[in-house]
């Protein structure tokens, strides 16, 4: 029993760990959102070419950048951009958060796994779930967002002036789903180690008794 409680939590923070570094990886990179463009009638496409983060665009071969500033003053924006500016107040703040809450994960998951405490194990792993449902929610949201985005620029320039431009999600996007996943993954092993955690405790006492 103990050797499996042992190996169960060592994966548990395994995956936590990584988790963390998934999601640190992704909101620290810039690919979450790529545009290419290949219109056969147009050379140098490639300086049209771009790929976002959540706080920085990249345009170009040379790579110039330009920063979003979300919390900037909307007062002269339309009601659709400021809906928009809304949507990504908000992604930029679920998901640092959520890696911030990773951190006192870690710490509350690596005392209740030495204290082998199945209520601390228990409330350790609903915890990993709520960070990952603060994930998920930031990831959904920017789906969203990033397809609202795309309709706006349709309805501005017309869908005929957007032939030829290739949009996709980016690797940074899927970065932090896996980082989601392995939330996920923490916090079942949390809870199957409380559970074996109680097991071992209601055998010590069971023995106690018979002794």
């Amino acid at each position: 029993m103990k050797c499996n409680f042992g190996t169960v939590v060592v994966v548990a923070g395994f995956a936590g760990i990584l988790s963390f570094s998934f999601l640190a990886a992704a909101i620290g990179s810039e690919y979450w959102y790529i545009i290419e463009v290949n219109k056969p009638n147009q050379t140098d496409t490639e300086d049209l070419n771009s790929h976002s983060g959540l706080w920085r665009t990249y345009e170009g071969k040379n790579g110039s950048s330009h920063d979003f500033y979300p919390f900037s003053d909307s007062t002269n924006y339309t009601e659709t951009e400021r809906r928009l500016l809304g949507m990504h107040r908000v992604i930029v703040i679920l998901l640092p958060l959520s890696l911030v809450l990773l951190v006192f994960g870690g710490i509350c998951g690596l005392v209740s796994s030495l204290a082998q405490s199945h209520a601390l194990l228990t409330v350790t792993a609903s915890y990993f779930l709520l960070c990952s449902l603060l994930t998920l929610s930031g990831v959904s949201l920017y789906i969203s967002y990033s397809h609202q985005a795309l309709e706006e620029i349709k309805r501005q320039v017309g869908a005929e002036q957007l032939a030829g431009v290739q949009v996709c999600f980016g690797w940074s996007l899927g970065v932090a789903v896996l980082s989601f996943s392995l939330e996920v993954i923490t916090g079942a092993l949390l809870l199957l180690a409380g559970r074996m955690a109680r097991l071992q405790q209601s055998s010590t006492i069971c023995t106690a008794v018979v002794a």
